[in-house]
C-alpha cells in the first residue's frame, strides 16, 4: 500500500516543486538546474560507486561480512537512479544517499530490523578428528545403478501446420 502511495505522491510533489521553482527562477533556469544536478550526481555516483566496489572486493578478500559494503553499493545505485530521475525531491533524496553518514544511518537502521543468523564465506575446512559432518544430508543417500534405453521417437508424429513447404 505504501508503494502505491509513493508512486502517486512523489510525481505530484515533483510537479508542484517544478511549478514553484519555475515561477521563481523561470523555465530555462529550472531545466538547467535539473540538467546540472543530473550531471553532478552522475559524477559523484561514479566516484563513490568505484570506491564501494573496492571496499566490497576488500571485504571478500579478507573473508569479512560484506553486508555493509553491499548496502552502501545498493544505496549508491539507488542514489544514481534518483539523481537521473528529473525532479527536485528525488535529487534531494539522491544527494542525501551520497553522504556516507546518511548511508551509515540507513544501514544501521535496516540492520536493527533484520538479523543474519549465519554467514559463511569461502570453503569449509574441517579437521579429520572433528565429529562435525560438513554435509549431513548426504549421509543417508543411496546410489542407484542401472541400464536405460532411450525410447524417444526418431521422427515427428505431428503433421506440418500448412504454413511450411514440405
Amino acid at each position: 500500500m505504501w508503494l502505491l502511495f509513493a508512486f502517486i505522491s512523489i510525481p505530484l510533489i515533483e510537479i508542484m516543486l517544478f511549478i514553484q521553482l519555475g515561477s521563481l527562477i523561470g523555465l530555462w533556469f529550472t531545466l538547467l538546474t535539473v540538467l546540472i544536478t543530473a550531471v553532478i550526481g552522475t559524477i559523484l555516483v561514479r566516484a563513490q560507486g568505484l570506491a564501494a566496489v573496492s571496499r566490497l572486493q576488500s571485504s571478500f578478500s579478507k573473508l569479512e561480512n560484506p553486508s555493509e559494503p553491499l548496502a552502501n553499493g545498493a544505496m549508491i545505485l539507488i542514489s544514481g537512479a534518483l539523481l537521473l530521475t528529473p525532479g527536485f525531491l528525488t535529487d534531494a533524496i539522491g544527494f542525501a544517499f551520497l553522504i556516507p553518514a546518511v548511508r551509515l544511518g540507513v544501514y544501521q537502521y535496516l540492520r536493527s530490523k533484520f538479523s543474519v543468523h549465519q554467514f559463511h564465506m569461502g570453503t569449509r575446512q574441517h579437521s579429520s578428528n572433528s565429529n562435525h559432518t560438513p554435509y549431513p544430508d548426504n549421509e543417508a543417500q543411496e546410489i542407484l545403478t542401472g541400464d536405460y534405453e532411450d525410447v524417444t521417437p526418431k521422427t515427428s508424429e505431428t503433421k506440418p501446420s500448412g504454413w511450411t513447404k514440405h
